[in-house]
């Protein structure tokens, strides 16, 4: 069953919950170096893009979803951008470490009432594969960024996995995809389509790239994806694709050298508002 935007409803999960209810609960003990696990897979990646898309003094950004913060502080401290509005449903990692120029939002970035105002830069990273109707958000996002502004907008693919053998890591990262959507709604199968969604709200100079970080014994992403099925492992059993004991074994594996996976990428879209109407 699909939705706007090629959102799919998982078939017998009439009501998913939301990202940090279920599971990735910002509460829980060592959420946030979980998260962290994640930016330095990513953020440098992140951050040369933003750049090279313009971002600098001057600028006024809105970072959703911005989880602890380092891509609002890398964009304060290294791009020397004016303001970052950073905004998340909980906005506790946010507000543990304060710097010049960045505001702290907490809102739900779905809510009608979510009008922070105008920005150079709108900036999603890992947001919208949790929210239902990807193309509404886009548009969404799009409505917010300021003639001549740029959206960035960078969601999971995962490359392999569905055309690998079976191996405990490929079954666990299926099992995780399908957890997730079940539980939380998580739906990447749309992520390559996020280039045309952006052409159809009216963005121009659309791109987009992707970027894979390696599988290595201790790496941030190996270790990411380690304590994120530690964190779903419940979802996943559920899905009867694994049991604790493949999930304990993908986690060892990710610590071999032996380990051949490849692991789900990044993608990457970008669009400029016209900076005169159409």
């Amino acid at each position: 069953m699909a939705g706007e935007g090629g959102f799919r409803v998982p078939r017998g999960s009439a009501s998913p919950g939301r990202y940090g209810e279920q599971v990735f609960r910002p509460q829980d003990e060592g959420e946030s170096e979980r998260i962290d696990l994640a930016a330095l897979a990513f953020d440098a990646t992140t951050i040369a893009r933003l750049r090279q898309l313009g971002a600098g003094p001057d600028w006024r950004c809105l970072d959703v979803g911005a989880g602890t913060g380092t891509v609002a502080r890398s964009l304060l401290r290294e791009a020397g951008v004016s303001e970052v509005v950073a905004v998340d449903r909980d906005i506790r990692f946010l507000t543990s470490e304060p710097v010049a120029g960045l505001t702290a939002l907490e809102a739900d970035v779905t809510s009608d009432r979510f009008e922070p105002g105008l920005f150079d830069l709108v900036h999603a990273r890992f947001v919208l594969m949790h929210l239902p109707s990807p193309a509404r958000m886009v548009r969404r996002l799009a409505g917010l960024v300021a003639p001549g502004g740029v959206l960035v907008l960078s969601d999971a693919v995962d490359l392999t996995t569905d055309g690998a053998p079976d191996t405990p890591y490929t079954l666990a990262m299926r099992a995780m995809w399908r957890g997730l959507r079940d539980t939380i709604g998580t739906d990447v199968t749309w992520v390559p389509r996020c280039p045309e969604l952006m052409l159809a709200a009216g963005l121009e100079s659309v791109a987009a790239e992707i970027h894979v970080p390696p599988l290595e014994p201790g790496s941030a992403i190996s270790r990411f994806w380690a304590r994120t099925w530690d964190r779903a492992r419940a979802a996943m059993v559920a899905t009867g694709l694994v049991d604790d004991a493949v999930i304990d074994e993908a986690g060892r594996r990710l610590e071999s050298p032996t380990c051949a996976g490849l692991s789900p990428g990044m993608l990457t879209a970008w669009g400029r508002k016209p900076a005169q109407p159409r």
